[in-house]
């Protein structure tokens, strides 16, 4: 059982956690360097699926997530604690409650001793990505991007190309997807495979073989895999789920 702790990360972090309970879509979290929490925003806490910070605040990620997340998550904290360098704009996704897809991006930053100087945590915030209207997709010159990916899903998609077919360059590229999506054009195509992966799960019978391949997955354990780390759901259960009208199982952010 988890049991509330009351050790700071940080002098100011009273005045942080009260932030971050002010802030709309977006989820807190800190973490020691053993990887227990030991803070985190209400936000967090309905996407464990809990009912209270004291059911979260001392436990373990493998204790509130699916084993694909918790391995996930323990990798990206230990590049952060082995480098001491910040995790930046890590796409992840959530189901909601109508069974549509909600994408974050979430950053993690080290914290280090004010002594030693040496990193004793992490503290971790999901930010929630609002889908542009087809206006600002017009606008910004990015349709016949969005055309192409969604009519190539099933096969790769080179940023070059995509850089030709907005008649600009790479970098050019990802400056306007990053502000019209909040995404890199790599994460875009993984976002619009998987959302096409999950609504052929929800509103067809296709075996999960056939939709791996259908979205452009190398085959269905890599379907099923990066699905997984996603959504926090195998295909398999995500079907289910969908089926039954079940409400979406523990998906936070670390």
């Amino acid at each position: 059982m988890a049991t509330e702790s009351t050790k700071p990360l940080f002098a100011c972090q009273p005045e942080l956690v009260a932030l971050c309970e002010t802030l709309v879509d977006v989820m807190f979290c800190a973490k020691d360097r053993d990887g227990t929490y030991v803070e985190v925003n209400s936000a967090f806490v309905r996407r464990t699926g809990k009912t209270s910070k004291r059911d979260v605040i001392g436990a373990l990620a493998h204790e509130l997530f699916i084993e694909e997340l918790a391995e996930r998550y323990e990798e990206q904290d230990g590049e952060v604690f082995a480098t001491g360098k910040p995790l930046n704009d890590q796409l992840e996704v959530i189901r909601r409650t109508n069974g549509e897809l909600g994408w974050y991006l979430t950053t993690k930053l080290p914290v280090r001793s004010q002594d030693s100087g040496a990193v004793i945590g992490l503290v971790s915030l999901s930010r929630d990505l609002r889908r542009p209207s087809s206006e600002t997709i017009t606008f910004d010159g990015l349709q016949a991007v969005v055309d192409h990916v969604r009519a190539h899903i099933d096969s790769p998609v080179r940023v070059s190309d995509l850089a030709a077919i907005a008649d600009c360059t790479e970098t050019q590229l990802e400056r306007r997807m990053r502000k019209v999506f909040g995404v890199t054009p790599t994460q875009y195509v993984v976002r619009v495979r998987v959302e096409t992966a999950a609504a052929m799960l929800r509103d067809t019978s296709e075996p999960i073989a056939s939709i791996a391949t259908l979205c452009g997955f190398y085959d269905q354990p890599d379907f099923t895999r990066r699905f997984a780390r996603l959504t926090n759901e195998t295909p398999a259960q995500f079907r289910a789920a969908a089926i039954s009208n079940v409400p979406p199982s523990s998906a936070g952010r670390k």
